[in-house]
């Protein structure tokens, strides 16, 4: 990168220019030691601009592993005859959702396999009961449903709803997800965005046969969506899906720096540093913080569960209980020198209707 490349990025940022294409690729294809530490200040610097130094604590809960999708890349897909599958009791998640929030926790994640058990009437009565008993925000992860649902829940008072496109590459979107459809994706996101939901999606990292070239499709497609959360990690081969590599190789600062890109694209959204980074090394995640993360997400799945929820392998803490979880959480964030988020740390956008999507 020359000086008047960096200059050029250094103009857009200050001045909340829009990215092109060439930009991003140009970021992507940094290698040489000084342009990454480079890259990953600016944007440790972008987020501390827009977020702040505080970062925020949301607890999962996996509260089933059913699902009735056979997403090729995915270790609880509906095809694995070897998962144990298992639905977390509503008393057991309202009372573990009560604990949550005496514990510096001010959203939980509720996340499953697309599990249609769960029907607009029972994942609403869940909601309003962790509503009546608790102050926390409440962030839904189940999959595509219909823009009625998704109303439903909102009333019933559901906060936020994370749906990750996983790719732009239409192509290989479609080859691994054999019963869903692209555009209908791109609608639920949308559909959440009108209904003034805060709205999450993001993509992986490293799926087969795709390249720079669709890392920055996807980095652009999160800034044309006006995400309020954008979530991404590392594609990691579960050994019981197609998708699976003998061998496979992994590049931790690769994934960190496409989250630096992102973050400096993407300046003022929430993006955690999900749990996958820390399956290729213990403090993956405590990077990801540092080059333009500002979400932890602690698993607080209760530990008889937590280990039949591997969406890949190598998975961290799945022998850990919550709350030894959300401890460690707290000592890895205060040793970066940062804050745990006091507030729900709700978006900083205003609810509405995303544009461009015609492009996609």
């Amino acid at each position: 990168m020359d000086i008047e490349q960096k200059s050029s990025i250094e103009y857009k940022i200050s001045f909340e220019k829009p990215f092109s294409k060439e930009d991003l690729l140009l970021l992507l294809n940094l290698k040489n030691q000084s342009e990454l530490k480079w890259l990953y200040s600016t944007a440790d610097r972008v987020r501390r601009k827009y977020m702040g130094d505080e970062i925020f604590l949301r607890g999962i809960i996996e509260f089933s592993n059913r699902c009735g999708k056979s997403c090729d890349y995915c270790g609880i897909r509906a095809p694995n005859s070897k998962v144990n599958r298992y639905r977390i009791p509503d008393q057991e998640i309202i009372d573990i959702c009560m604990i949550l929030e005496k514990q510096a926790i001010t959203t939980v994640v509720l996340q499953s396999g697309e599990d249609l058990f769960y029907t607009k009437e029972k994942m609403g009565g869940i909601i309003k009961t962790i509503k009546e008993k608790t102050n926390l925000a409440i962030t839904l992860s189940v999959g595509e449903r219909d823009k009625e649902t998704y109303r439903y829940w909102k009333n019933c008072g559901m906060d936020r709803y994370l749906l990750r496109f996983e790719t732009s590459n239409q192509k290989i979107f479609k080859d691994i997800h054999p019963d869903d459809n692209f555009k209908e994706r791109l609608n639920c996101i949308r559909v959440l965005k009108e209904l003034g939901i805060q709205t999450g999606s993001g993509f992986m990292i490293g799926l087969p046969q795709t390249g720079l070239d669709d890392i920055a499709n996807d980095i652009l497609l999160c800034r044309e969506l006006d995400l309020d959360m954008i979530g991404i990690g590392p594609f990691i081969p579960h050994p019981d899906t197609p998708l699976y590599i003998d061998g496979f190789t992994f590049d931790l600062d690769f994934y960190t720096k496409v989250l630096a890109v992102l973050r400096m694209v993407n300046y003022n959204c929430h993006i955690p540093a999900t749990t996958a980074f820390d399956a290729f090394k213990k403090e993956g995640r405590n990077l990801a913080l540092q080059r333009g993360a500002n979400v932890f997400m602690p698993n607080v799945t209760p530990e008889k569960y937590r280990r039949d929820y591997l969406l890949y392998p190598g998975k961290p803490c799945v022998d850990e209980p919550g709350e030894k979880c959300i401890a460690c959480s707290a000592v890895r964030i205060t040793s970066l020198g940062r804050e745990i988020g006091k507030g729900k740390g709700h978006s900083l956008k205003k609810p509405g209707a995303c544009q461009g999507l015609s492009a996609f």
